[in-house]
């Protein structure tokens, strides 16, 4: 597919939920296809949690054949057990994508929180209502795994997009800013 015309999947691993969502763009134009979570709570073992993120990972890739992964990487913590198992999460998730042939990038939350909102310490209701906003859509699901997947999603493209059209425009201030984007207003 060409860059006008692409499926990305973006993810937002966690070891008991990951979040995941699909969008198309086509003609510059952002498309909603699939957002949820895979919860992996029910899951006592870390290493069947892991297998279950590999083969749905797997699944969406058969099922909605994107051209590129987007996923969140994961932020220091203080606890250094959840960070391994946080980022085997993520390891699992990049390996099932790059099994079939996916190339992947990986973003800070940082990141992807500036990409969307504009400020790299938004909360994820800010990230939230922001891709609500863009996608034209409104998640009902209490989880926002799936709209931080979607972020990770949208900011890969928001990230191409840019390098692809050579310029990088800059801002005199927040209002010169809300003006030419007024799309990515909360």
């Amino acid at each position: 597919m060409a860059i006008n015309d692409r499926i990305i999947l973006g993810i937002d691993p966690g070891t008991l939920i990951m979040g995941y969502g699909l969008i198309h763009i086509q003609n510059g134009k952002l498309s909603l296809i699939s957002l949820g979570v895979i919860k992996l709570d029910k899951f006592d073992e870390h290493s069947d949690r892991l297998k279950k993120i590999f083969e749905r990972v797997v699944e969406l890739i058969d099922e909605y054949k994107p051209d590129e992964l987007a996923i969140e990487a994961p932020f220091f913590g203080k606890n250094v057990q959840s960070m391994l198992k946080l980022g085997r999460a993520q390891g699992v998730a990049i390996a099932a994508a790059l099994s079939k042939n996916i190339p992947m990038t990986e973003y800070s939350p940082k990141k992807i929180k500036m990409s969307i909102t504009g400020n790299g310490n938004a909360s994820k209701e800010q990230v939230a209502a922001m891709i609500e906003n863009l996608l034209n859509f409104k998640n009902s699901d209490k989880y926002l795994d799936a709209t931080d997947a979607l972020g990770a999603a949208v900011c890969h493209y928001f990230q191409n997009n840019k390098m692809s059209s050579g310029a990088k425009k800059s801002y005199s201030g927040w209002d010169a800013f809300v003006k030419d984007n007024p799309k990515r207003k909360i």
